[in-house]
């Protein structure tokens, strides 16, 4: 996990630098982003955790072909799927976000992992994939480790009453209660949640602010459901 960090960390700041030096400035931090792959160490090792569990490289697809139906939406481009034998073994979502819009952001970003879910599971339940094998549905979120990301948030309540577990939540409690909550109400069948800064994220250096959200969690759960699919 620490090669993926470091290299998602060495990508943005190349990224940055290459879009710099042609004399082109995204607003804000897009810059660093746009270029894409920020996230490819991240793919990488859960491609390397599903060919361990079984499934041939042949089966797992990564960078082309990732689009599934929907219910409601003909597509949806997941970030790696595996598919074998006409079934649908995984699909996993891997996202991130550093500052500064941690709040416009993170109300994007729920939505998106909900309507997602969502969306593939009414299809599931529609003949789209499997004939009722379930697949793995995985989220993975790495967010920046930031004063911005860390200092409590103030809710509005004109009408009612928030949910006692937000009151003076940071966006980084925000996404811990978001990756467990999709877990919960079974959106997804397993999440990981990290934290990481450009600094120390340079080295490798990151943390799982809960123990339930962590990756070694997240790897056990996609080799044991994956594993289902290996015959």
């Amino acid at each position: 996990m620490a090669e993926a960090v470091a290299q998602y960390w060495v990508t943005r700041e190349t990224q940055k630098k290459k879009q710099e030096s042609r004399g082109v400035s995204d607003s804000g931090l897009r810059s660093a982003v746009t270029g894409g792959a920020q996230m490819d160490g991240f793919i990488d090792l859960f491609t390397a955790l599903i060919m361990e569990a079984g499934i041939p490289g042949e089966f797992i697809f990564r960078k082309t072909s990732l689009e599934l139906p929907g219910y409601f939406r003909p597509t949806k481009e997941w970030d790696l799927i595996v598919v074998k034998n006409g079934n649908l073994v995984a699909a996993i979502e891997a996202k991130s976000q550093v500052g500064p819009s941690f709040g416009n952001n993170f109300n994007n970003r729920t939505e998106e992992a909900i309507g997602s879910a969502l969306d593939l599971w009414t299809a599931f339940r529609e003949g789209a994939f499997n004939a009722g094998l379930q697949p793995f549905l995985g989220y993975f979120f790495m967010l920046e480790d930031c004063p911005a990301s860390n200092r409590p948030v103030k809710v509005k309540e004109p009408h009612f009453k928030v949910f006692p577990e937000f009151i003076g939540a940071s966006y980084t409690k925000r996404y811990e209660l978001l990756c467990r909550k999709l877990i919960l109400e079974r959106h997804y069948t397993s999440a990981c949640f990290l934290t990481s800064n450009s600094d120390t994220g340079l080295k490798g250096g990151y943390t799982e602010p809960a123990k339930d959200l962590s990756f070694a969690k997240f790897a056990r759960s996609i080799v044991s459901h994956v594993g289902a699919f290996t015959q």
